[in-house]
């Protein structure tokens, strides 16, 4: 009877230990940010941003200073102006810094979506390259450790090296 017990103890432990092996789960961890900017398709995407920017802040550039010499031209010739050719002056020239901040709004909104329409599919390739690799690695999470994601502690595997494989660089 006593090793009836004994063997069914330990029976019961082997089996629990089992269980609790079989219900860990493998976490690895990755920068998805250092991903990102490490890959070769980022350059070309941050020089494409920043001609478009560029591009812009010439635009805005040269409307400012098409304003600036209206207000010099205006200021010279107000003395001799009626108060009614004056004030007209007065509209145009606001009208002119309504559309300049107008045209600085919609060149920042130009400017975000097409940094959103050229990392999408960067980041898309990477996110496919992360599970492609966590995946044949036999990892169950794969966290991502960039600044400001939550990731405490990252003493997991990092698979950053392995996906920079996976994608040729």
């Amino acid at each position: 009877m006593k090793h009836l017990r004994l063997l069914l103890l330990a029976t019961t432990l082997f089996i629990a230990s089992s269980i609790s092996v079989e219900a860990q789960s493998k976490v690895a961890h990755i920068n998805t940010q250092e991903l990102v900017e490490a890959m070769p398709e980022m350059n070309s995407a941050k020089g494409e941003l920043e001609k478009l920017a560029k591009t812009y802040e010439t635009d805005i550039q040269g409307m400012a200073t098409e304003l600036q010499n209206k207000i010099k031209q205006y200021d010279s010739e107000s003395a001799s102006k009626t108060d009614e050719e004056n004030g007209k002056r007065l509209q145009e020239v606001q009208g002119m810094e309504q559309s300049i901040r107008q045209y600085q709004t919609q060149a920042q909104q130009d400017l975000q979506k097409k940094e959103f329409d050229l990392l999408k599919p960067i980041t898309e390739k990477a996110k496919n390259a992360i599970l492609k690799v966590g995946k044949a690695q036999g990892f169950d999470y794969v966290l991502d450790a960039s600044q400001g994601q939550g990731v405490i502690f990252a003493g997991g595997k990092d698979l950053l090296q392995d996906v920079k494989s996976e994608l040729g660089f």
